[in-house]
């Protein structure tokens, strides 16, 4: 089964990420790098991303016309996607270990940031009761 690992980060992080010591984001990426390359080796991994700051998002919606258009940041948001991960697991337990792992990246003291991971199954369609 595939769950998808959705790691969000509170509308500061993206500016206060930034002013961490070096020594401490250093810590970080290398143990999200070693993390999903550890995913990877163990053949859990389908796709991993990190995501550009919320500074650039867009919300679009298509016009009257068809045409997109295009909307700002998203000013109300508490939360924003930073990254996610989709794995390819026999069980809904074992995506829940893997999330627990990514929720222990280190954070500016070094210790364990404890990040909440949102796991969702990933679904190949609707529900066969639905159609």
């Amino acid at each position: 089964m595939k769950y998808l690992l959705m790691m969000n980060c509170p509308k500061t992080g993206y500016d206060t990420f930034g002013s961490w010591p070096q020594e401490a984001i250093q810590a970080h990426i290398g143990f999200m790098i070693g993390f999903s390359k550890s995913l990877k080796e163990s053949g859990e991994l389908v796709s991993a991303e990190g995501l550009a700051s919320p500074h650039e998002a867009k919300i679009v919606r298509a016009g009257k016309d068809g045409q997109p258009v295009t909307d700002g940041v998203f000013p109300e948001s508490k939360e924003f996607l930073a990254g996610y991960w989709i794995v390819d697991v026999p069980s809904t337990d074992q995506a829940y270990a893997i999330a627990a792992r990514a929720s222990a990246a280190p954070g500016p003291n070094g210790g364990p940031m404890n990040m909440a991971i949102e796991v969702r199954q990933v679904m190949s369609g609707p529900p066969e009761d639905i159609l």
